[in-house]
This record gives structure tokens, sequence and C-alpha cells, in this order.
């Protein structure tokens, strides 16, 4: 009787841990913080006056498509000195993708006093342009 009462005993243990009483939290919500804290990180990189560091940071605030990340990106575009960080700053408003990203893309084909930022704003805005095109038609 004591080998049974031990056995239904763990089994029943066994059971409920698997059951709606158990605890464990949930992966989207938990991935979505996380992706805040990523964003906020990167978003205050872009400040750190560390070139290396911003450049990185702008380049993963692309990938992530950080829509928060508009603003100062248009910053480093329109007004740092080093281009190749206003170009990574271009690339990654054109792979977020929102009207007000793409449309300062497209402000600094006309505008910027660098040609090679100039052109690869031109060859990020085509892109762009086109991929929206391809995605229209299918």
């Amino acid at each position: 009787m004591n080998r049974i009462t031990t056995l239904l005993a763990s089994f029943l243990v066994f059971l409920l841990s698997f059951n709606g009483f158990s605890y464990s939290p949930k992966l989207p919500s938990a991935a979505a913080a996380k992706k805040a804290v990523i964003e906020k990180n990167l978003i205050k990189a872009l400040d750190s006056g560390n070139e290396g560091v911003m450049l990185d940071a702008a380049y993963y605030l692309g990938e992530y498509k950080c829509e928060s990340g508009v603003i100062p990106l248009m910053k480093i575009l329109n007004n740092h000195q080093n281009d190749g960080l206003r170009i990574v700053a271009a690339l990654a408003l054109t792979k977020i993708g929102t009207g007000k990203s793409l449309y300062a893309v497209k402000q600094n084909i006309y505008f910027d006093d660098s040609e090679s930022v100039r052109k690869f704003c031109f060859q990020f805005y085509a892109a762009a342009k086109e991929k929206r095109q391809s995605y229209l038609e299918n």
C-alpha cells in the first residue's frame, strides 16, 4: 500500500508540473521587452561621440527597423562630418523604410555637400523604391 501511495503522489506531482498551475514566462513579451531595451541602448550609442560605436549602432538600428531611431539617424545624416557614418545612417533609414526616413534620404540626394553621400543616398533610395514597386506588383 505504501508503494502505491508513493507512486500516486509522484504521478500527481509530475502531472501538476505540466498544467496551468506552473509558471512559464511568455516568450513574445520577453522578446519584445529585450528588443525595446536594445533599441534604447542603440539610440543612446548614437550620442556616444565614438564614431565606431555610432557606426555600429546606426547599422543595427536599420537591421532592427527601429522607427524610434529615425530622428537621431536623420540628425547624423544631416549634421555629422564623417561621410562614412552619414552613409550608414542613410542605409539604416532606408532599411527602416518609413515615409519620413525615406524622405530624408531622398532630400540628401539633392542637398548633401558630399558627392559620395549623394551617390549612396541615390542608390539606397532607388533600391527601396524598386523593392516597393516589386512588392506592389506581387
